[in-house]
C-alpha cells in the first residue's frame, strides 16, 4: 500500500499546534481592528495576468508560480501573493468611489511558489497583509510600517531592525535604470543567467541577486541616491522623520529593492536579528506602489502594504523563546457510572452553556479509566453522574487540587462549580 505523505514544500497544522495559528491570527485582527483596517477575501486563484504583468522581472512571476491551462489561451494562476488579487478587487467593485479615502483593508490565506522548500519557506505557506489604497502621504508610509512594527512587538520579539529605502518616483528610477545599464554593460555576461534577463528587463533587479552579490560589479554600485529627483529625496526624508517621531529604529539599505517590480518610492524589511533566523531573516516587507491601481483599470492611485509570513513569525517567536498559545486545559470532565443513559451528555451541554472547556464520557468505561482521562485533559472539576445519584435527582461534584468532594441536587451543578473553579482561580 501506497505510503502517502505531504507533498514537498507543504505541512499539516496539526491540532496542538493551531492554537499558536489562532493566537498569532488573533492578534493580528485585533490590530487591524484598532487601526480602522477592513477584512477583505480574494479567490486562491487568478486569470494569469493579474500577477504576470507586462515585462515583469521578478522571480516570483518568472519561475515560481503555479500556472493552469483552462484551455483556448486561457489560463489561471494560484496566488504567489497577496496584493494584486486585493487591488484588482478594489477596482472591480469600484472601492476607489467610497467617499472616504484610503480604502483600508488586510487579508489573511495560503499562497503558492513553487521554490526550494527549506526551514521557514514552503510551497504552500499563509500570508498576512495590508493595502492602504487611495492616498499618497509619507505619514501614511510610516504608520503602514508602524503597523506591521507594533505587531511583531506585540508577540515579544525583539531582535529585529528595519530596513528602509526609497527607490524614487517614475523620473528618478528612469535615470537610475540608465546608469545601471551602463556600469553593468561590461559585466553583464559573468552573471548568471537570471541577471542577465534582469538587466534587459529591469537593471533594479540586479541588487537583489543572492547569486552574484560577492561580484566585483555588485560591490562597486552607483548609489541610487545620485539619481533621485528632488520631491524623491524630500518625500523619503518626511517618511524617516516620520519613523523618528515614532521611535521607530531603521536603518537606509541603498540595496534594498524588495522583489516585485511594482514598488515606487518607499520600501522596507523588517527582519530578525537573532541567530537562529539564518537565511530566513525577514519577518514582514513591504513598500508603495504607484500605477497598480491604473493597470487594473482604475483612476490614478497609489497604495502602500505589507505581507507578513506566518510560519515566519511563528518560527522566529519560537526561536526567541516566546511561548505561544497551547491548547487549553479542561475546566469540567462529566463522568458516567453504570446505566445513566443520556444524563451524562445533559450535564456537559449544561457545563459549555455556562462558559466552561468540558469533556464528557459517552461510552462504557470503568471508573480507572475515566480518572485517567481526567489526568489526561487536566480537568479542574469533575462531575460524576452515578445510578444511586441521578435516581435522588443528585450529582456528585470533585475539586481536583483540593480532592473535595460534595453531592448536590442537579439544580446546583452550575452554582457548585463555579464556586468551586473560583476557588482554584484563587
Amino acid at each position: 500500500m501506497k505510503n502517502y505523505q505531504t507533498p514537498r514544500g507543504t505541512q499539516d497544522v496539526l491540532p496542538e499546534e493551531s492554537y499558536r495559528w489562532q493566537q498569532v491570527e488573533t492578534a493580528m485582527r485585533q490590530l487591524c481592528r484598532l487601526y480602522g483596517y477592513d477584512e477583505i477575501r480574494t479567490p486562491i486563484f487568478e486569470d494569469t495576468d493579474v500577477f504576470k504583468r507586462e515585462n515583469d522581472s521578478s522571480d516570483m512571476v518568472n519561475k515560481e508560480m503555479y500556472t493552469f491551462s483552462m484551455g483556448e489561451g486561457d489560463s489561471l494562476t494560484l496566488r504567489p501573493e497577496g496584493t494584486a488579487g486585493v487591488i484588482r478587487s478594489f477596482v472591480q467593485h469600484k472601492m476607489y468611489g467610497r467617499s472616504e479615502l484610503p480604502v483600508k483593508l488586510w487579508y489573511k490565506g495560503e499562497m503558492f511558489r513553487h521554490e526550494r522548500p527549506q526551514k521557514g519557506r514552503y510551497r504552500q505557506f499563509n500570508q498576512f497583509g495590508i493595502e492602504n489604497i487611495g492616498l499618497k502621504s509619507p505619514l501614511i508610509d510610516a504608520e503602514v510600517i508602524a503597523l506591521g512594527y507594533q505587531l511583531v512587538k506585540n508577540f515579544g520579539l525583539s531582535q529585529i531592525k528595519v530596513l528602509i529605502n526609497t527607490l524614487g518616483d517614475a523620473a528618478s528610477r528612469s535615470a537610475y535604470r540608465a546608469v545601471l545599464k551602463e556600469h553593468f554593460k561590461d559585466a553583464v555576461e559573468e552573471l548568471c543567467p537570471d541577471c542577465k534577463r534582469r538587466y534587459q528587463q529591469n537593471p533594479l533587479r540586479l541588487l537583489d541577486c543572492k547569486v552574484d552579490r560577492d561580484h566585483w560589479s555588485m560591490q562597486h554600485v552607483p548609489s541610487l541616491q545620485d539619481s533621485l529627483t528632488e520631491a524623491s529625496k524630500t518625500y523619503f526624508k518626511e517618511v524617516l522623520a516620520a519613523l523618528d517621531a515614532l521611535k521607530i529604529p531603521y536603518e537606509v539599505d541603498e540595496k534594498l529593492v524588495r522583489g516585485l517590480d511594482y514598488y515606487t518610492d518607499t520600501v522596507f524589511e523588517v527582519v530578525s536579528t537573532h541567530p537562529e533566523s539564518g537565511s530566513q531573516s525577514a519577518v514582514f516587507a513591504g513598500g508603495r506602489y504607484d500605477g497598480l491601481v491604473e493597470y487594473f483599470g482604475g483612476p490614478e492611485m497609489s497604495g502602500v502594504g505589507f505581507a507578513l509570513g506566518m510560519e515566519r513569525l511563528i518560527l522566529l517567536a519560537e526561536a526567541e523563546g516566546i511561548i505561544l498559545d497551547k491548547k487549553p486545559d479542561c475546566d469540567v470532565y462529566v463522568m458516567a457510572l453504570g446505566e445513566v443513559g443520556e444524563v451524562p451528555l445533559e450535564l456537559a451541554t449544561r457545563c459549555r452553556k455556562a462558559g466552561w472547556i468540558t469533556e464528557c464520557n459517552l461510552v462504557p468505561r470503568s471508573l480507572k479509566a475515566q480518572f485517567k482521562s481526567v489526568d489526561r485533559r487536566k480537568a479542574k472539576a469533575v462531575v460524576i453522574a452515578g445510578e444511586n445519584e441521578i435516581q435522588n435527582h443528585q450529582i456528585t461534584i470533585k475539586h481536583i487540587l483540593t480532592q473535595r468532594q460534595v453531592t448536590v441536587d442537579l439544580t446546583q451543578l452550575e452554582e457548585t462549580l463555579a464556586a468551586m473553579l473560583k476557588e482554584e482561580g484563587e
